[in-house]
C-alpha cells in the first residue's frame, strides 16, 4: 500500500510520479477470486461484529468495511499515530468503522469529523468514538465525501482510504471495494479537498498497486500543492 501526501499552499501540483502497471490475466483472475470471497464472507455479512484493531475496540455493523480482515486500515492507523496532530482539525473521508478518525484523535487532534456515505458506517463510527472514550472530539456525519461541509478552509488534515478498485459496486456493501467506473464515486474528493484544506494543510490518501495510478494522477493535478510525496506501507491485503 502507498500513502499519497499532498500539501496545500496554493501552488500547482503535478500528478503521481509513478505509473500503473498493466495487470495480466492471472492477476485479474486472482483479484476477482479475492473480491468474491471478501464480498460474500465479509462485506455482505448480515451480522454486527465486535473486533479489536489498532488498539481500539470496534463495533462493525453490516455492510461496513471490516478493519480486522483488511489490514490496510491498521497500517494507515499506525502511520497516523506517528503524526503530531495536537490541536489540529481533521476529517476522515469514508471512515467505515471510524478507525482512522479514532487514530487521529489519539494522536492529539482537537476535533475530528468522520464521514461516510454509508449510514451504517456513520453509526459505527459514532458508537466506536463513545466506546473508546473519544466522543468529545470525534463526531460522525453521513454524507457523500465532503459535500455536506462548507467549502472553506476548515481542516489541517484530510484522511481517506477510498475503495481501491474501479468498477460498478453491486450494492452499499460493495462500495467499500469498488469506487465506480473510473473511480466516479471518489473523483470529487480532490476538488473538495482543495476548497476545505487550510494553507499548509495535508491530504493523505491510501492507494494500492491495484489502483489506477494514471487516473489518480489526473485527479490530483491542480492547485492543491507544490509537493506530492509517497510513503510505502506494508500490508498483506490489497484493501
Amino acid at each position: 500500500m502507498t500513502l499519497v501526501e499532498m500539501v496545500s499552499d496554493k501552488s500547482v501540483v503535478s500528478g503521481l510520479d509513478r505509473q500503473s502497471t498493466p495487470h495480466g490475466p492471472f492477476r485479474r483472475f486472482l483479484r476477482g477470486i479475492i473480491h468474491f470471497f471478501s464480498y460474500h464472507l465479509i462485506l455482505g455479512r448480515r451480522s454486527t461484529r465486535v473486533t479489536h484493531a489498532a488498539g481500539f475496540r470496534l463495533t462493525v455493523r453490516p455492510t461496513v468495511f471490516h478493519p480486522r480482515y483488511f489490514l490496510s486500515s491498521e497500517r494507515f492507523a499506525e502511520f497516523i499515530g506517528s503524526l503530531d496532530l495536537s490541536g489540529r482539525h481533521v476529517v476522515d473521508v469514508g471512515t467505515g468503522s471510524g478507525i482512522l478518525a479514532l487514530a487521529a484523535a489519539r494522536a492529539g487532534a482537537e476535533r475530528v469529523i468522520a464521514t461516510d456515505i454509508n449510514p451504517n458506517a456513520a453509526l459505527s463510527a459514532h458508537e466506536n468514538a463513545r466506546a473508546n472514550g473519544l466522543a468529545d472530539r470525534v463526531t460522525s456525519l453521513c454524507t457523500n465525501l465532503l459535500s455536506a461541509l462548507s467549502p472553506r478552509p476548515l481542516f489541517d488534515v484530510i484522511l481517506s482510504s477510498p475503495p481501491k478498485h474501479a468498477g460498478e459496486p453491486r450494492d452499499l456493501a460493495d462500495r467499500g471495494w469498488h469506487a465506480g467506473p473510473k473511480y466516479r464515486d471518489v473523483a470529487a474528493l480532490f476538488d473538495q479537498a482543495r476548497e476545505r484544506l487550510k494553507p499548509g494543510g495535508r491530504l493523505y490518501v491510501m492507494v494500492s498497486s491495484d489502483s489506477d495510478l494514471n487516473l489518480f494522477s489526473s485527479l490530483i493535478e491542480g492547485p492543491v500543492s507544490a509537493r506530492v510525496s509517497f510513503k510505502n506501507i506494508r500490508s498483506s491485503s490489497n484493501r
